[in-house]
């Protein structure tokens, strides 16, 4: 895998006969979920086709951040802060947590007052949360190029170390007592009378009442096996990261053309958050209705290609018998190659911005796919057409930061506690009941 190093996490050897609940997927969704559901006493076997946070999970840049968020997440994400600030103890690991900051700049007066207008959404939660003029700004990072109108500063968000935190938390959830299993495809759901009575893996059978599907992009891919329709695409995000440079901003900040997160390692994580490469896949077809607010509001930051991704994904079976090898076996990291021309473009115009960063080396580059909803926020939720089935998925490239949170929820749900949050906006149902798809973007 020429993605980015994970904390390696050995699996268990045994598979467990019956538990109370299987999570399917082991990253920072999965694990989280695990983690809650072990420490209120269930037993727990969380299953990972591949290692834990081999996918987006280690491959996003590491923010973890309320700023900029859709409304919908923010009481969630309000949520997770407050867990991530304990989550070094809780799980007894290093996760790289740091309070930070997070800047947003704005191009032009417009951008200043929809940023302004935005920053109104975090009204009652305490959080540190204002906007800089041009002169604050310039004040805070002498040297800077950029010509700008101002910035949103939040300085309560955060920043965290992808790499470590699902193996932190998916150790921790094991020494609560879960199972965790690599390389231990699901194939798909055994159903009793129409209730879930167990899971079938590539390793065998584990009896239980309750599953829990945090499998990110391939979520889609697992529940229509089961007739259900999840309208979810992938978008190709690309990273580079640098070796340790001195003299960088320690926020991380987000600019037209590039964006950047200082590491724990003294390097920084850069992308393009403006620019993404969306590849047009039989599936993009199927979902096209759903998707066309998104696509009017988003075209000019999507890049659409057309390649070899089409004739894989039009090869790959969409239903597979249980008693034979899944999708999942065949493709145990989604590594996609990483669009240098993207990356490299977004680093030129930070060291324009940033002179500093003229001197930085790249260590390393990759790509994610992320999982994303036609409204980009997730699905958090009990299906009811299948009692004892859950999903916890398509958080559209905001997962890492509001991770932890969505990990207790879920487990509510499944534990039947009253939720963590109104979990209305978070309903499956929603993409077939006729609501209105609608995609807020932060504003």
């Amino acid at each position: 895998m020429p993605g980015p190093y994970v904390v390696p996490v050995h699996g268990d050897a045994d598979l467990p006969k019956a538990v109370d609940v299987v999570v399917i997927g082991g990253g920072i969704i999965g694990t989280s979920t695990a983690l809650e559901l072990a420490e209120r006493g269930l037993r727990v076997a969380l299953c990972e086709k591949g290692g834990i946070g081999h996918e987006q999970s280690s491959r996003n840049w590491g923010w973890v951040r309320i700023s900029r968020r859709d409304p919908r997440e923010v009481p969630l994400m309000a949520e997770s802060l407050r867990i991530w600030a304990d989550l070094n103890r809780r799980t007894g690991r290093e996760t790289g947590f740091k309070r930070s900051g997070i800047v947003f700049t704005c191009t032009d007066e417009k951008s200043f007052a929809d940023h302004e207008r935005w920053n109104r959404n975090l009204e009652g939660y305490q959080i540190e949360s204002r906007m800089l003029s041009a002169s604050e700004f310039n004040a805070k990072y002498p040297g800077n190029t950029m010509k700008i109108a101002g910035a949103l500063y939040t300085a309560g968000d955060c920043r965290a170390e992808p790499q470590k935190a699902a193996p932190a938390i998916a150790e921790a959830a094991r020494d609560r007592g879960a199972h965790i299993l690599t390389e231990c495809a699901v194939r798909g759901l055994q159903l009793s009378g129409g209730k879930v009575s167990g899971v079938v893996t590539e390793r065998g059978e584990i009896a239980c009442s309750s599953v829990v599907l945090a499998g990110g992009a391939w979520s889609s891919l697992f529940m229509g096996n089961n007739g259900l329709d999840l309208p979810q695409l992938k978008v190709l995000n690309s990273v580079l990261r640098t070796k340790p440079l001195e003299g960088g901003p320690d926020e991380a900040i987000w600019a037209s053309g590039f964006a950047l997160r200082k590491r724990e390692d003294g390097g920084y994580t850069i992308a393009d958050g403006s620019r993404n490469v969306v590849d047009i896949v039989p599936a993009s077809f199927r979902h096209a209705a759903k998707f066309m607010p998104a696509l009017s509001h988003e075209w000019r930051a999507l890049r659409f290609r057309v390649g070899g991704r089409f004739l894989d994904e039009a090869r790959q079976a969409r239903r597979w018998a249980l008693d034979e090898p899944s999708p999942f076996e065949y493709n145990r990291v989604l590594d996609p190659v990483p669009s240098k021309a993207i990356s490299d473009a977004a680093m030129k115009r930070l060291s324009v911005a940033f002179p500093v960063f003229k001197k930085a080396e790249i260590a390393q580059r990759w790509g994610g796919m992320i999982d994303v909803t036609p409204d980009a926020v997730p699905v958090i939720d009990a299906i009811d057409a299948i009692p004892g089935f859950h999903v916890a998925t398509g958080f559209s490239g905001h997962g890492f930061g509001i991770g932890p949170a969505a990990g207790r929820l879920m487990a509510d749900i499944v534990s039947g506690r009253t939720p963590l949050v109104e979990r209305h906006d978070f309903r499956f149902s929603r993409f077939s009941d006729g609501s209105k798809i609608e995609l807020i973007s932060g504003f």
